[in-house]
């Protein structure tokens, strides 16, 4: 496929799920936009700027000739509210003036369901209130509201707003999880684990990233959820990982205020790797109605709750040996357990 494609964030979990994507779609001009070291068996099938997308010359740089930009970067809850905004709303910004000057195609910008925050109804749909939780939620909304002023200024700016997803390369809060399925341990949900929390595969988003580029501009420039469709109870859904550990350990309810209590309280004390969107949200209802793309682009998942996380959990046994040890505040490596760790003991 004759076209420049500059995927910023290359190096994370998405970034890479999206450039294995786009090569097996043909495309064989791509751009990787990351602050960390593009280590991957695909690096020389890829143009690899290692730079920062809030430095306007690096972005410049990497914005040369590029017809399609993919903007996955961000700073995530783990960082400082500081490197939070300034990534994630300066650093939008210096991409879409680059974007604008560049006279780009399409600029797919990947947000988050978290700019919905703790909602009071279900479905969520587009047209909902956006109430960000936390420094990271309100970042994404004021990057949106500065993709919609480019939108209106004539550029296509597709906004995907995708549930939280798993699959290959993903580790973060989720290797906490698979730490204890591996274990043979139980597994505490915090609430009963009644509640339907909906989550979405990585090859399922990026198959939708692509609709985005693809797909005539008139259906593409607008704002998508993303998520499958195929989703039970929290409980049900991770009971299928410890079915496939094989040990015959459960998935447990807990009362949820105390725990949320502790956990807020462990946060605070810098113990415990959980922020509040993950525990405040995580015994709640939790899904989006994926109507609009389904209808402007023809989108529908392939993976089910359930086979997503498997696949990841499969994914993280066998690359075990190469991140054993390793933690840090990304989404490629296992976030450091903290004090949760003691109360593996129990479980």
């Amino acid at each position: 496929m004759n076209k420049k494609v500059l995927v910023t964030g290359g190096a994370g979990f998405l970034g890479i799920n999206l450039i294995r994507y786009l090569i097996h779609q043909g495309v064989t001009d791509m751009v990787s936009l990351d602050l960390a070291e593009f280590d991957y068996p695909e690096k020389d099938r890829v143009k690899i700027i290692q730079g920062d997308i809030r430095d306007r010359e690096t972005v410049r740089k990497a914005m040369e000739g590029v017809q399609w930009v993919i903007h996955t970067a961000a700073a995530l809850p783990l960082y400082k509210k500081e490197e939070i905004f300034s990534t994630d709303i300066e650093g939008t910004g210096n991409l879409l003036e680059a974007a604008e000057r560049e006279k780009t195609e399409r600029f797919v910008y990947i947000s988050s369901t978290a700019v919905y925050g703790i909602p009071d109804h279900h479905p969520l749909r587009e047209e909902d209130e956006l109430i960000g939780v936390g420094p990271y939620g309100e970042s994404k909304i004021k990057a949106e509201e500065l993709c919609l002023e480019y939108r209106e200024k004539g550029l296509c700016v597709p906004i995907i707003r995708p549930k939280s997803f798993v699959g290959p390369e993903r580790l973060g809060v989720f290797a906490l999880f698979y730490d204890w399925a591996k274990d043979g341990k139980n597994f505490p949900m915090i609430g009963s684990g009644n509640n339907r929390y909906q989550l979405l595969d990585v090859e399922d988003l990026c198959e939708a990233i692509y609709l985005c580029l693809i797909k005539d501009a008139e259906l593409a420039n607008d704002t998508f959820n993303v998520g499958a469709t195929d989703f039970t109870t929290m409980k049900e859904d991770y009971q299928a990982v410890l079915d496939r550990a094989g040990c015959g350990k459960k998935v447990i309810g807990t009362p949820a205020k105390p725990l949320i209590w502790t956990l807020r309280i462990l946060e605070s004390l810098h113990l415990s790797p959980l922020y509040k969107w993950v525990y405040e949200t995580a015994c709640e209802d939790s899904f989006v109605s994926t109507d609009k793309i389904e209808q402007q682009l023809h989108f529908y998942p392939k993976f089910s709750n359930k086979q997503a996380l498997v696949r990841n959990y499969e994914w993280y046994l066998a690359n075990l040996h190469t991140f054993e040890g390793k933690n840090g505040v990304s989404h490629r490596v296992p976030w450091k357990q903290g004090i949760l760790k003691f109360f593996k003991i129990f479980f």
